[in-house]
Order: C-alpha cells, then structure tokens, then sequence
C-alpha cells in the first residue's frame, strides 16, 4: 500500500515524532479541536463561497458575508468539542477575530475584478520522483491567474502571527504545490506564492527558483526517508505541546499510549489531505 504523504504530515513529524505516531499510525481518534483550527476553517469557508459567488458574476455585501460567518460559526460550534487553550478568552474573542479577517480581505480586495481564479479547494497529488515513491497531495485554497498572465498560489492564514521574511522564503507547503500544479497544468511561466495573513491586513509574496524547487524536492524525500525508518517515535516537548490533541495520553505528560494491533502496525499509514 504506498504512502501518501501531505505537508501537515512531514511538519508533525518534524514538529514530533509521537504526534505522527498518533495521528498517522495508530489512528487515533480525538473528538475535540482547537478553536483556531476551528475558526480558520469557518473563515476559509466564507472566503471559497465568496469566490463561488462572484465567479457567477455576483459579488455579495460585506453585512451579507459576515452575516453568514456568524451563521456558519454558530452552527458548527459545540463548546464539549472545541479546546480553547488561553484562559480568561471564551469563543466570542475568536469568532470576532475571524470577523474582522474576513473584513480586511474584502475591503482590500472588493470588487474582485483584479483577477482570475482558476480553482477553490483544489486537491492536488503529484509524484516528486520518476518511480513514483514520493507522493505527494494537498488542497490548495486559491488558484489565480493575475493580469500579467502569471499563475499564483494564495493560501488563506488566518493566525495572530505573520512570519519573517527569512521564514516565508523556507517554507515549504506553496512551494510544493507549485511543483504539484505546474506539472498539472503544464505551467511554463512564472508562479508567485502568495499568503494572505487576514488578521493582519498582511499579503506576502515569493518565488522560488527551478534550484529550490530540485532543493525542496529532495529535502522533502529525505524527510519521506527518515519517516519510513523511524521505530521509536519519541515525544519532542515544545510550547506547541498546550495544543496538541494528543496531550491527555502523551507519556510525555504522564499519559498511557494505546495499544496499536499488530496488523495496524504492518500496514503503512494513510494520510489526510491538509
């Protein structure tokens, strides 16, 4: 059974071993979330149905877009379901948060005649390798063709944090499905990769060279590696450990891990697409 692997995947592991562990080979199930990953979902939602919207030829109100946020953010939130880390901060401070995102995207982008979009929630899966051992897939948010005829990658980020202009150069997820999409769509010419960081008013942009991408591809192969040989899937503590799902059963934190079947254990894992 091949392995599929996503970006979210190769960060868990970097991020920590016993959290691949979890989520990718023993499968464990968790019925919470965080309520950031909880709003960025809402938030990403409204922003695919406004593009829905307007590449019919209809560009709704801001009042209206909102108003749907608010919809859409009371009926999917069920508090036994979400985990809010930060004391003294209830759901309200978060679903404002998201508002205010979505209001700074649409005035600084309204009408939405400055461009094309060519796909919304686009998954995407490529090979890095002629053999086909390293596989890659993942949903790119937006797919645009601007005016200057260049293809461009906007991924949505809806945290209080925007990174340094050294750490958007390394990353890594756009800059994969660059090589994902060109390969797809037979793109030729120039690709920009840009972040849209709503919180903040912020959109960043990149490019990457054919040298970097030959350079992602084989880091990201080697990470591929170091996975298939691992066996002991330590914990790695970190601040992220408050919001890891898995933390009640970490031994790390005194939890008991669950016992993995032996034929779960021979089986390779299968991987979502974020």
């Amino acid at each position: 059974m091949q392995k599929v692997f996503s970006h979210s995947s190769l960060s868990s592991f970097e991020t920590c071993p016993r959290k691949y562990w979890f989520r990718y080979v023993a499968k464990v199930q968790v019925d919470t979330e965080g309520i950031e990953a909880f709003v960025g979902k809402r938030v990403h939602e409204i922003l695919e149905r406004l593009y829905t919207f307007v590449g019919d030829g209809m560009v709704p109100s801001l009042e209206r877009v909102i108003w749907r946020y608010h919809q859409n953010f009371q009926a999917a939130y069920q508090p036994e379901r979400i985990r809010i880390v930060r004391s003294g901060v209830g759901p309200g401070f978060y679903r404002d948060q998201g508002a205010r995102g979505i209001q700074n995207y649409y005035r600084r982008h309204y009408p939405f005649d400055a461009d094309e979009t060519l796909g919304l929630e686009k998954k995407v899966q490529f090979r890095l390798d002629p053999a086909g051992r390293y596989a890659i897939r993942g949903i790119v948010d937006r797919i645009v063709r601007a005016r200057d005829g260049a293809l461009e990658i906007h991924d949505f980020k809806t945290g209080r944090r925007v990174p340094r202009p050294e750490e958007l150069e390394a990353d890594r997820q756009l800059a994969l499905y660059e090589i994902g999409l060109r390969e797809e769509l037979g793109e030729k010419g120039e690709v920009r990769l840009v972040w849209h960081y709503v919180g903040a008013d912020r959109r960043l942009e990149s490019q990457r060279s054919p040298e970097q991408l030959d350079a992602l591809r084989a880091e990201v192969m080697g990470i591929v590696d170091r996975i298939r040989a691992e066996e002991t899937w330590e914990e790695r503590e970190s601040g992220l450990c408050d919001w890891c799902e898995y933390r009640p059963m970490c031994p790390a934190f005194g939890g008991q891990l669950p016992e993995l079947p032996a034929e779960a254990a021979a089986l390779e894992p299968q991987l979502d697409l974020l």
